[in-house]
């Protein structure tokens, strides 16, 4: 239940590092345009308070699942951005994608964390029901992770090549879990098993878990391995039962992972609510980066009952890029989980979106080539985006694509996709 902020809780404390000139501009302009001001910024006129620029629902529910990267939604509530932007956040808890999925099909949710790839199946038909979806924003890059069993690591198997060696080795069947048929974690898991190797339609079963079930489930050996968010792979290490053989940031350097997503029904029905809700979330991302005590403010939040309800000790390691992989080895990672870098994460790229189509062609979940940009300009709401970015101060890049070089190699760019997704060896 969102708590009424106190004035000490919404004061941002000093960064961990200095503001450069053009962060500094952005974070003054954007604590400077509130309320009537934003608004207008947006190209519209009249008096925001009473008038047509209001948010035209004043409560909205935002569906979560209990993973770390739910905080920037659930600090927008706790630390009063919402009713600074004339909204009020209802965080929802959900038990599994395919509720949350359901739900804001049928408009149980306003908007949803929720993983990128459920958005672009939904808008496609390939995860269940078909309706046109919206990507509004990034809420996080990176900090996922996979992990294998304590007991295959014991017999070698601590990352890809020497997990392929063990499965060669000693042939049988191989499970591995994802958490809905066309989201991130699957994706994750399908691209890494095929790097080492190991195709993952023919060489393993592949499961579908809700995220909390995950680590439960290894503990009594119903997988081998399993692609969540955290804090679910490091609660499998401090539980002793699992180990991290990857980073998804090792998959992907600052890869997308959650949005916030919606129908375009209701950007359509109710546009000033979905501006208003936009730059809440985009404050609390700002804030989570702002500096050490608010991370560690936000872990202590989100570990809580209501949220994610786990020990804040689960949480607040990986969030400032302090890794172990449960086998004696410690790092530290810089491309931990993000939720604003200067307003990077939160960009919609449509490369992104164009990404996850080219994987669910891989892998026989879409049957044909589709439009690749023209889907993805459908669904990513890079205007909306921008608009509401540009009113606060936040800048954005200037290519909607962008180029990123994965763990096997491959360059992704956006450019040519169909030759993309038919370049891989393995793939349906």
């Amino acid at each position: 239940m969102p708590h009424t902020p106190s004035t000490a809780a919404t004061a941002l404390p000093p960064t961990d590092r200095p503001a450069t000139p053009n962060r500094r501009a952005w974070l003054q302009q954007g604590a400077a345009l509130t309320g009537a001001a934003l608004f207008s910024s947006l190209g519209h006129h009249g008096v925001w308070a009473a008038g047509s620029d209001a948010p035209e629902k004043k409560e909205v529910k935002i569906g979560f699942i209990p993973l770390t990267d739910c905080a920037s939604v659930v600090m927008a509530s706790v630390l009063g951005f919402d009713q600074k932007y004339g909204v009020k956040i209802i965080p929802t808890k959900e038990a599994s994608w395919a509720g949350v999925r359901d739900k804001l099909v049928n408009g149980e949710l306003d908007l949803a964390h929720v993983l990128y790839g459920l958005i672009y199946g939904v808008h496609l038909g390939t995860a269940g029901p078909k309706k046109d979806m919206a990507v509004l924003m990034n809420l996080n890059h990176n900090g996922q992770a996979i992990t294998l069993s304590k007991a295959l690591a014991g017999q070698g198997a601590v990352d890809g090549p020497s997990l392929a060696k063990v499965m060669a080795q000693k042939p049988r069947e191989y499970t591995f879990a994802g958490t809905f048929p066309t989201g991130t974690h699957a994706m994750w898991m399908h691209y890494w098993l095929a790097a080492a190797g190991i195709n993952p339609l023919s060489g393993a079963k592949l499961i579908t878990v809700p995220p909390p079930q995950m680590v439960a489930n290894m503990r009594i050996g119903n997988m081998d391995g399993f692609c969540v968010g955290e804090p679910w792979n490091h609660r499998a290490i401090m539980d002793g039962i699992g180990i991290t053989a990857n980073t998804t940031q090792d998959i992907w350097k600052d890869h997308p992972e959650k949005v916030l997503g919606t129908t375009s029904e209701f950007v359509s029905k109710y546009p000033n609510t979905t501006r208003a809700v936009m730059m809440a979330v985009l404050e609390a991302s700002r804030w989570i980066d702002a500096g050490l005590q608010n991370k560690l403010k936000m872990a202590e939040t989100v570990a809580q009952k209501s949220y994610i309800n786990t020990s804040v000790d689960a949480i607040n390691q990986r969030i400032l890029g302090r890794y172990q992989n449960g086998l004696g080895k410690t790092w530290d990672d810089p491309n931990h989980m993000k939720f604003f870098n200067d307003g990077l994460v939160n960009f919609p790229f449509l490369s992104d979106g164009m990404w996850f189509l080219t994987q669910h062609k891989r892998w026989g979940l879409l049957k044909s080539h589709p439009d690749y940009l023209g889907i993805a300009k459908q669904v990513n709401r890079v205007d909306l985006y921008k608009s509401v970015a540009g009113a606060m101060g936040i800048g954005v890049p200037k290519d909607v694509l962008r180029s990123s070089k994965f763990i096997d190699g491959v360059t992704w760019d956006g450019k040519n996709p169909a030759q993309y997704a038919d370049g891989f060896k393995i793939k349906a």
